[in-house]
């Protein structure tokens, strides 16, 4: 029997939200079109940093001699999900993992990045760049599961039936966007927002309830900047009023995009100033960037400086009508994203049960594709910050220890600022130290490929204190670091201070003692 035999499907293009996308625009309704072409520029800038960091990194975290190699886990999920591994594991790895194609997978999204950014067939270069940046956020595991990879998949992938459908560049004179297809845009900024603010309400955590949690995070944070250190310094009274401050942006701003075109510049402002305070105290990849890429889409034609929207004045010829995506792509997009997402903020705020059984098995169905993602970052504050220094002997006697590149580990060197570039491994350090070694598999893989002396392990370090052969010995001990204060970095010159708190792992070898 076929699932197909008596069903209509004129519900794709015959619903609320298809209908929406037929609706045509009304004469003085705003146009967007300085905003969606620095928009895209944006999206292609942002692919662009984030090939080329993961492209220096690529061969330590999942090459051949990696800390997790890509290639066990294909194997694996060969054997256990059959055919149905290409939709649970969607990637372009799965033709070949090797070094080389790593390694090519994120020269050639950098090469259809600088495409975009160039405004050379804006549609097709998203569409690739978002398939190439999914293949290896598959494979790369917890070393690509942040937010910022997330949102920039979900962003990127809006962006493909934001962007108009012709080849070559042009400034003006493009057919206005589908309206939906800015409103999805919104509706993620919108959910990343408030997200943010309600999963540290709904936490419980005691540091959002009293609003003492700035009191903790520019310390606490994975990689802190210098002018982060400077804001722990500031007056308890300071760090209640940010807090206040910063929830009222996350829950109360964002309803803003509901407003009038001025209404929506007032969020603008005030959401890209948030973002660029975060920016300042701490070091969040390319996180920063892609939000008030988001943030800029509120701003119509009238909100940009004259010179600038005049240049987009030009006469829209007859043809580029068909450079829109068509309305009976984006019915059916918009219903599935609106549905899921839908279902996922329900969650967030405990309707979960509301939400019919067959969205929630489309929710489960879409998550490897990464096209719809919850937010929610700090949803409970870190009130210390432990700190791994991993160390190699030859003896079991003399230890050296291994510098990392931006993690805190000399005491005097100054935090620095390294966005939008992300160290993923430092980051990952920050989050294996908040709990044991058997909650980080991937950690004892690490320790494995320094005492085998993997050059493309090596090279994610600021510095092997082996140069000539590995070590017979590693282990790792773990700290307690805080910041100084300002008589002590004065006299000292030290950033940090710390104490020891014991071994984080067993002394590890390869050989027998």
């Amino acid at each position: 029997m076929s699932y197909n035999q008596g069903v209509s499907w004129s519900w794709l293009t015959d619903n609320p939200f298809a209908r929406l996308a037929r609706r045509p625009p009304r004469a003085n309704a705003p146009t967007f079109a300085v905003a969606r072409w620095v928009f895209l520029r944006l999206v292609g800038l942002t692919y662009l940093i984030a090939f080329l960091s993961l492209g220096s990194q690529i061969l330590g975290l999942i090459g051949s001699r990696g800390i997790l190699p890509a290639q066990p886990l294909l194997d694996a999920a060969s054997t256990q999900l059959g055919p149905a591994r290409y939709w649970w594991l969607p990637t372009l790895c799965w033709f070949s993992a090797s070094d080389a194609v790593l390694r090519g997978l994120c020269l050639a999204g950098a090469g259809v990045s600088a495409l975009l950014l160039l405004d050379v067939a804006p549609a097709w270069c998203a569409l690739i760049a978002w398939a190439l940046y999914l293949s290896l956020a598959t494979v790369c595991r917890e070393f690509l599961s942040y937010q910022w990879d997330a949102l920039l998949l979900e962003m990127g992938f809006l962006a493909i039936f934001f962007s108009p459908l012709r080849l070559s560049p042009r400034l003006g004179g493009d057919a206005p966007e589908r309206p939906l297809a800015r409103r999805l845009l919104w509706w993620l900024l919108f959910r990343l927002m408030v997200s943010s603010g309600v999963v540290k309400l709904a936490s419980g955590d005691p540091t959002w309830r009293h609003l003492t949690a700035l009191t903790y995070h520019y310390e606490t944070q994975p990689l802190p900047t210098w002018i982060g250190w400077y804001a722990h310094q500031l007056p308890h009274a300071f760090h209640l009023l940010s807090c206040v401050l910063m929830v009222v942006i996350e829950l109360a701003v964002p309803w803003l995009i509901l407003g009038s075109s001025r209404v929506r510049t007032g969020a603008c402002a005030a959401l890209i100033g948030f973002q660029v305070l975060i920016a300042a105290t701490g070091n969040y990849g390319f996180f920063n960037l892609i939000t008030m890429a988001l943030c800029l889409l509120l701003l119509d034609d009238a909100a940009w400086p004259r010179a600038l929207r005049e240049r987009f004045r030009r006469p829209i010829p007859a043809a580029a009508s068909t450079s829109r995506w068509p309305r009976w792509v984006m019915g059916p997009v918009a219903t599935v994203l609106l549905g899921v997402s839908a279902v996922q903020m329900g969650s967030l705020l405990g309707l979960q049960y509301l939400c019919p059984a067959p969205l929630v098995g489309l929710v489960v169905a879409l998550q490897p594709w990464q096209v719809v993602n919850s937010y929610g970052l700090f949803a409970v504050m870190t009130t210390s910050r432990p700190e791994i220094v991993v160390e190699g002997s030859d003896d079991g006697t003399t230890w050296h220890a291994y510098a990392f590149p931006y993690k805190p580990g000399d005491l005097r060197r100054r935090p620095a600022f390294v966005a939008p570039h992300q160290p993923r491994l430092d980051w990952q350090m920050w989050f294996a130290a908040l709990g044991t070694y058997r909650e980080a598999p991937w950690f004892l893989r690490f320790c494995e490929q320094l005492l085998r002396g993997s050059p493309d392990v090596l090279a994610l370090l600021a510095d092997n204190p082996f140069p000539r052969h590995p070590p017979r010995y590693i282990r790792a001990t773990r700290y307690d670091y805080h910041f100084t204060d300002l008589a002590t970095k004065r006299a000292e010159g030290a950033w940090w201070r710390r104490s020891p708190t014991g071994l984080y792992c067993p002394v590890l070898s390869l050989r027998e003692r």
